[in-house]
C-alpha cells in the first residue's frame, strides 16, 4: 500500500478522534433495578410521551418477553403499538415500512425490545423521523443524521451487540448486498434497561456468537488507536469478564449471575467502541453477512482470531497485557508467548461452544474481489486499527475462511 495513502488514513484517524472529543456523547441512562420496566415507564411517563412504538419480533412476542412490559405500560396509561416483523440484519424498507406505521399511529417515541437488529431498526426509524426529507442511504457514514431523534429506550434481549449503548445504526441494502452504518450520537439510546430474565430464552448458539459478539467489539476498540482512558478501561473489563462468563451462560442457561455479568460486559464493550471503533474483523465480517446472510455475531466469533494472528508482533505487547488480565499465562513469559495464548483461548473458546473455525467452503471465489472491495473501504479510513490492511491482506483471511 502506498505510503501516503497510509498517511492520509491515519492522518483522518487522528482528526476524527480529536474532533470526537467535542461531540456530545452521552452514556445512556442504565435501568438494572429489581422492576425494571416499571422503572422504564415511570421514565417514559416523566418524559410526557403519550404512545410508543414498540420495536421488536413476533418469536419475543410469542415467548412473552413483553408481557411485563406491556403491563407496565398500562399502569401508567401510556399507549402504544407494537410492530412485531424485525429481522436479522434489518433493510431500508423493513425502517421505512415501520416508519409508516409510526407516523400513522402519532407515536412520539420508540422502544426496541430484541437483539441488535431490533435496536438498529428503531435507531433506522428515529433516525427518518428526525430526517424526512434524507434517505437512509444518504445518512451512511458519520454525522449525517444531526438532528433531535424521538425518545429511544433500548431492551436487549441478547448480550452481544451492544446497541443499547451505541451511536451506530447497521442497516442492509438488500438490492446492492451493502451492509452500512449510520454512526451519529442522536442515535445512542436516551435509556438502556439491562434484565438478564430476557436472555434465558436464548438459544444456545445465540448466546455463544452474541458473547464473542461482545468480544469482538470489547477487543477491537481496545487495540484501536483512538482509544481514551475510560474506552480503554471499558473494553479491558468487558473482556475480562466475558472470558469469565461466557461459558458459564451457554453451559447454564439459567445461570443468572453469568447472564448478568456477560450483559454489562455487552454494554461495557458497546460504550467503549462508541468512541474507540472497530476494526478489520468487522469490516470483513459485514460482506459475510451482505453476501451469505452469516449471522454477525457467529461471523466475528469465526474471523476474530484470524485477524489477531494476521496483526502478528504488532499487537503482541497489547494481547500479552489482556492475557495477564484474564490469567491465560504466568506473568514471567515472554509477550509473543501471551499473545499467542490468547489467540488460542479464543479458539479454544469457540471449540467448546461448537463455533467453527472457518467457513467451510461457503465463500465463492467470484465473490472475493466484491468482499475485499467492500471490507477495504469500510475499514479505510475510518477505523484506527492497529494494522492497516491492503487487498492482499483480505484476500489472506477470506481464504483462511473458505478452508
Amino acid at each position: 500500500m502506498l505510503k501516503l495513502q497510509k498517511l492520509y488514513y491515519r492522518s483522518y484517524q487522528s482528526v476524527l478522534y480529536l474532533a470526537m472529543h467535542f461531540l456530545p456523547i452521552k452514556e445512556p441512562i442504565v435501568i438494572r433495578s429489581n422492576q425494571p420496566m416499571d422503572q422504564l415507564a415511570t421514565l417514559i411517563k416523566q418524559d410526557n410521551r403519550q404512545k410508543i412504538m414498540i420495536i421488536t419480533q413476533s418469536i419475543l412476542v410469542e415467548q412473552g418477553l413483553l408481557n411485563t412490559l406491556i403491563y407496565a405500560l398500562h399502569q401508567h396509561q401510556i399507549e402504544y403499538v407494537i410492530y412485531q416483523d424485525a429481522l436479522p440484519n434489518p433493510t431500508i424498507s423493513l425502517i421505512e415500512n415501520a416508519r409508516v406505521i409510526y407516523l400513522e399511529n402519532r407515536c412520539d417515541g420508540l422502544i426496541a425490545l430484541g437483539g441488535g437488529s431490533a435496536i438498529d431498526l428503531a435507531k433506522g426509524v428515529a433516525a427518518r423521523i428526525a430526517r424526512p426529507n434524507r434517505s437512509i442511504q444518504k445518512m451512511k457514514g458519520i454525522l449525517k443524521v444531526g438532528k433531535k431523534i424521538p425518545p429511544l429506550y433500548a431492551i436487549p434481549t441478547t448480550s452481544g451487540t451492544g446497541s443499547e449503548a451505541t451511536l451506530a445504526c447497521v442497516v442492509m441494502n438488500a438490492t446492492t448486498k451493502d451492509k452500512f452504518s449510520i454512526n451519529d450520537p442522536v442515535l445512542i439510546p436516551k435509556v438502556a434497561v439491562l434484565d438478564p430474565t430476557l436472555t434465558f430464552s436464548l438459544l444456545k448458539d445465540m448466546t455463544s456468537t452474541s458473547g464473542m459478539d461482545a468480544l469482538t467489539h470489547a477487543i477491537e476498540a481496545y487495540l484501536g488507536r483512538s482509544n481514551t482512558r475510560r474506552t480503554k478501561q471499558y473494553a479491558i473489563t468487558a473482556i475480562k469478564t466475558i472470558f469469565e462468563n461466557i461459558l458459564i451462560a451457554y453451559q447454564e442457561p439459567n445461570n443468572l449471575a453469568a447472564r448478568k455479568q456477560m450483559q454489562i460486559a455487552a454494554y461495557q464493550a458497546g460504550v467503549a467502541f462508541t468512541r474507540a471503533y472497530v476494526g478489520n474483523v468487522h469490516a470483513v465480517a459485514h460482506t459475510l453477512s451482505a453476501f451469505y446472510h452469516v449471522p454477525h455475531g457467529l461471523a466475528n466469533a469465526v474471523i476474530l482470531p484470524h485477524v489477531l494472528e494476521y496483526y502478528g508482533k504488532r499487537i503482541d505487547k497489547k494481547l500479552a497485557f489482556l492475557a495477564d488480565q484474564c490469567h491465560l499465562t504466568l506473568p514471567s513469559y515472554p509477550n509473543r508467548q501471551k499473545a499467542q495464548a490468547f489467540i488460542e483461548a479464543i479458539y479454544e473458546m469457540n471449540r467448546l461452544m461448537n463455533i467453527p473455525t472457518s467457513f467451510d467452503q461457503l465463500i465463492k471465489n467470484e465473490d472475493i474481489p466484491h468482499m475485499i472491495k467492500r471490507a477495504k473501504a469500510e475499514a479505510n479510513p475510518l477505523y484506527p486499527v492497529p494494522v492497516i490492511m491492503d487487498d492482499k491482506a483480505f484476500r489472506r483471511i477470506y481464504s483462511l475462511l473458505q478452508d
